[in-house]
């Protein structure tokens, strides 16, 4: 098989390529060039897109004998990833570019091309089974399990997917990178958003959009108790950074519980009021039928723990109602659900709900 290996210049991507040469495919490498000034990246691996990680994954191919080509999708990656997460931000909600990535970049620009091209198949380091039918599935290695930023891709884009490392560790992909002589064996993994080189996404939302200045208001009392620069700068659940004026009459912390982006205002109160124990999302990816209810497992955050749910779908949405509540959950997030370790679909918050079985 005629297989595309997307190597992003890290050991995943370096040993997943490998793998596919071993089953006996024809391999190609390419690096995504997906930053308009990769010089202006930061080195090491905080993050990715680098110029450095073009010339590991390059050399990673060179180890492997197989072709290898950049493809610069950086005007692409701007308007489906970039723009995408700066009009979700002013929209007051909390969007994942991982999920957007995989979802429109990866997944459909990348895929697209490598079908045209006469790919048969695009090869990824991402940590997750799949079967050979398209059944996603979480990866054996619990902790790098990355099932979630791949549960809203449709069925048809799994099946020309491929995923060499869901069977394996971290610990032994780094040990099967060592013994193939890949310099990459000992890389950092990447962390934060990868086109925020700061690492400061308020600061750079602001030179985005500019300062939004409003209030910052108590949600029992309707006080004001502070002031900020731009509501963007918030996500819900947040509780740090809030430059509150005063504590909180009981002592107790304050959280971001709301974030109006019409009137600039962020609403803070206490824990408890983050309490979600509903959630409607589009049905991105679900195969059930209108009506029908399925027992699952919904998992809000790529690290977070799932919790027991029932869905159901009607009218292009998915109506979630939790058995435990959630805190922290805002629209904009993906909501992924799971039969046990296997994945039955998903799609991104649209709204959430604080009542018990209000879904």
């Amino acid at each position: 098989m005629r297989v595309l290996a997307a190597m992003s210049g890290g050991v995943d991507s370096a040993v997943a390529a490998a793998r596919a040469v071993d089953a006996g495919h024809d391999v190609t490498g390419v690096h995504l060039a997906l930053s308009r000034s990769p010089d202006a990246e930061r080195n090491g691996a905080r993050g990715c897109c680098t110029v450095e990680d073009a010339r590991d994954a390059r050399r990673a191919a060179d180890v492997l004998g197989i072709p290898f080509y950049v493809w610069d999708l950086a005007d692409r990656f701007e308007t489906d990833v970039i723009a995408d997460f700066v009009a979700a931000y002013a929209a007051g909600e909390t969007p994942n570019p991982c999920v957007r990535c995989n979802e429109r970049i990866k997944f459909s620009a990348v895929l697209g091309r490598a079908l045209a091209l006469g790919f048969d198949a695009v090869v990824t380091g991402h940590h997750a089974r799949l079967s050979a039918d398209g059944v996603l599935s979480r990866s054996v290695d619990a902790a790098k399990d990355q099932s979630y930023v791949l549960g809203t891709l449709r069925p048809e884009q799994l099946r020309r997917a491929m995923f060499p490392l869901g069977d394996s560790t971290k610990a032994q992909v780094r040990a099967e990178a060592a013994a193939r002589g890949l310099g990459v064996a000992d890389k950092p993994d990447s962390h934060d958003i990868c086109f925020i080189p700061s690492g400061d996404t308020g600061a750079w939302l602001r030179d985005r959009l500019g300062a939004r200045p409003g209030p910052v208001v108590d949600a029992a009392t309707g006080e004001t108790l502070g002031a900020h620069d731009g509501a963007f700068a918030f996500t819900v659940g947040q509780r740090r950074g809030l430059r509150l004026g005063r504590p909180a009459s009981d002592g107790r912390p304050r959280y971001v519980l709301d974030i109006s982006p019409v009137t600039s205002t962020v609403t803070v109160g206490p824990a408890e009021a983050l309490d979600v124990w509903g959630l409607v999302a589009d049905a991105g990816v679900w195969a059930a039928p209108d009506g029908v209810d399925v027992e699952c497992l919904a998992q809000v955050r790529a690290h977070g723990g799932a919790v027991p749910a029932l869905a159901r779908a009607h009218g292009g949405e998915l109506a979630i109602e939790l058995r435990a509540a959630v805190r922290g959950t805002a629209a904009g997030q993906a909501v992924v659900l799971y039969d046990g370790d296997r994945v039955l679909g998903g799609g991104h918050i649209l709204r959430t709900l604080a009542g018990r079985a209000a879904a």
